[in-house]
C-alpha cells in the first residue's frame, strides 16, 4: 500500500475510487473500524464507497493499493457489490465520531472531534491512531485551539455521544451534490438527520428535500417549525413543493400554504388541483418563457441563469403576453442548440418550432413518456383548452414519477422498463 501511512479520514470524503483499469467505481463516504475488546484503538477494516444509483458497498482495506486525499485505487480481484450493512461491533468513523464532544487527557480540556486519522503499521494493519480535537472556548468570536492527540488520550470516543454539534459534519457534507447529501442523510439516525437538516440554509434544504424519499421529506418537514417549513417550501420548485404537500393531510397543506407568500403559494395550489399521474400533476409551472419579439441573445442570457435546472434551461417557450403561466397564446418552442446556431439579433418569432403537438394537463404519464422518448425531448409544453401555456413537463420529473415510489430509498430495485426507455430517448 502506498504512502502516506497516516490518512485523515474526513479528507477522504468524496474522493474518487478507481479500479485497476482506471475506471471510476464510486466515491468514498466513510471508513469502517472494528472495535476491540482491549483498550487498543479500533482496527480499520475498510472504506464505504458510494456507486452510481446510490448503492453503498464495502471495500476491504486489503483490496486497496493506493489511498490518499487525491484518489483511492483498488487492486485486482472481484468487487463485492453487495450493499454495505454495518455489523454490531463496527464503527462508521465520520458518521459516529465527527463532532462528538470529548475530553483531552490528562487535563480534561473539553472539545469536539473534527477529524480522525488512520495509520498503517509495519505489518500493514490500519488502526485509528490520532484524533483532531478543537477546544471549546466558550467564546462565540474565537475558535478554540486545535489539538492532534493520540487515540488513547481522548476520553468519550467509546459509547454513544450524549450531544454532538453539526458544524464539522456540515463542513464535510457541504460540497456534496444535493442528491449525494440526501443519500448521506438516510444513513443517519432520525434525530441526527433532523439536526443536520435543520442546520442547512433554506435553499440548500429545499434542494436536498427534493432528492429524499417522500417519508423522509415529511419527517424532516414535520421536525421544523411551521414558519421555517413554509420558507423552505417557497424555495422549492412549485412541482416539488406540490409533491411534498400531497403527502400531508389537507388541513396541514392549508396551514403551510397560508404561511407561504401568496405569489409562491399560488402556483403550488394550482398544481395540487390536477389529477395524480397526469401532465398537470408532474409539470413545472415556471419554464423559461419569452415573447416572439425577444432576441436570440436575450434567450441565451435567460437560459444561462444558474438557478435553472439543465432540463428547464434546454429550451425556451414562446408565447404572447402575459408571460407567466397561464400565458397568452402558445406559439412554440426553441431548443438551445437552435439558439446557438442563429444570429444573436434575430427574433425568436422567426426561429420558433411548433411541429410537435403540446401536452394537455390531463395527458397520462405513459403517453408523456412515449412521446418524449419518440421525439428525443427533455421537455414538452403543456397547454390548456384556450391554447395558453400552463407549464412544461421535463424529463427529470417524468423519471421521478415513472420509477417506483421508493426508488430514492437505499433498497430500491432496478429501473422499470419504461424508465429505461425514457433514458434511452433522452440520451438520443
Amino acid at each position: 500500500m502506498s504512502t502516506p501511512t497516516r490518512v485523515y479520514i474526513a479528507r477522504l470524503a468524496g474522493v474518487a475510487v478507481f479500479d485497476p483499469n482506471g475506471d471510476l467505481v464510486g466515491r468514498v463516504r466513510d471508513a469502517v473500524a472494528r472495535l476491540r475488546p482491549t483498550q487498543r484503538p479500533p482496527e480499520v477494516v475498510g472504506l464505504v464507497a458510494e456507486m452510481p444509483m446510490r448503492r453503498r458497498i464495502f471495500l476491504s482495506i486489503n483490496r486497496i493499493t493506493t489511498i490518499d486525499a487525491d484518489a483511492v485505487v483498488l487492486g485486482s480481484g472481484t468487487l463485492n457489490l453487495r450493499r454495505f450493512e454495518k455489523r454490531p461491533n463496527e464503527l462508521l468513523v465520520l458518521q459516529e465520531l465527527l463532532d462528538r464532544r470529548v475530553q483531552i487527557a490528562p487535563g480534561g480540556q473539553a472539545g469536539s472531534v473534527v477529524d480522525v486519522a488512520m495509520e498503517a503499521s509495519r505489518g500493514g494493519e490500519w488502526s485509528l491512531s490520532r484524533v483532531a480535537v478543537r477546544e471549546q472556548t466558550g467564546r462565540l468570536t474565537r475558535r478554540g485551539h486545535l489539538h492532534q492527540v493520540e487515540w488513547d488520550q481522548v476520553r468519550g470516543l467509546s459509547g454513544i455521544a450524549d450531544a454532538r454539534g453539526t458544524a464539522n459534519l456540515l463542513a464535510v457534507l457541504e460540497d456534496m451534490r444535493p442528491a449525494d447529501l440526501a443519500n448521506a442523510l438516510q444513513d443517519l439516525p432520525d434525530a441526527r438527520r433532523n439536526e443536520i437538516a435543520a442546520a442547512l440554509d433554506n435553499v440548500r434544504l429545499a434542494d436536498v428535500l427534493s432528492e429524499l424519499p417522500e417519508h423522509d421529506q415529511v419527517e424532516i418537514l414535520a421536525a421544523l417549525d411551521r414558519e421555517r417549513a413554509a420558507d423552505v417550501l417557497e424555495e422549492m420548485d412549485p412541482d416539488d413543493a406540490a409533491d411534498l404537500l400531497n403527502e400531508l393531510p389537507p388541513p396541514e397543506q392549508d396551514v403551510l400554504l397560508d404561511l407561504m407568500e401568496p405569489d409562491e403559494a399560488d402556483p403550488v395550489r394550482q398544481l395540487l388541483k390536477y389529477t395524480p399521474g397526469t401532465a398537470g400533476s408532474v409539470m413545472t409551472s415556471e419554464p423559461v418563457i419569452l415573447p416572439p419579439d425577444a432576441t436570440v441573445a436575450e434567450a441565451l442570457a435567460r437560459i444561462r441563469e444558474a438557478q435553472l435546472s439543465p432540463a428547464v434551461a434546454a429550451q425556451v417557450f414562446v408565447t404572447r403576453a402575459p408571460l407567466t403561466t397561464p400565458t397568452g397564446r402558445y406559439l412554440g418552442m426553441v431548443h438551445f442548440q437552435r439558439l446557438l446556431r442563429e444570429p444573436p439579433a434575430d427574433l425568436l418569432g422567426g426561429v420558433v418550432v411548433n411541429d410537435i403537438d403540446p401536452l394537455h394537463p390531463t395527458t397520462p404519464l405513459p403517453e408523456i413518456t412515449r412521446r418524449m422518448a419518440t421525439y428525443d425531448l427533455v421537455a414538452m409544453p403543456v397547454i390548456d383548452r384556450n391554447n395558453r401555456l400552463v407549464g412544461a413537463v421535463t424529463v427529470d420529473d417524468v423519471l421521478d414519477h415513472s420509477l417506483p415510489r421508493d426508488w430514492r430509498d437505499r433498497d430500491a430495485g432496478p429501473l422499470p422498463a419504461s424508465a429505461d426507455a425514457l433514458l434511452d430517448g433522452a440520451d438520443g
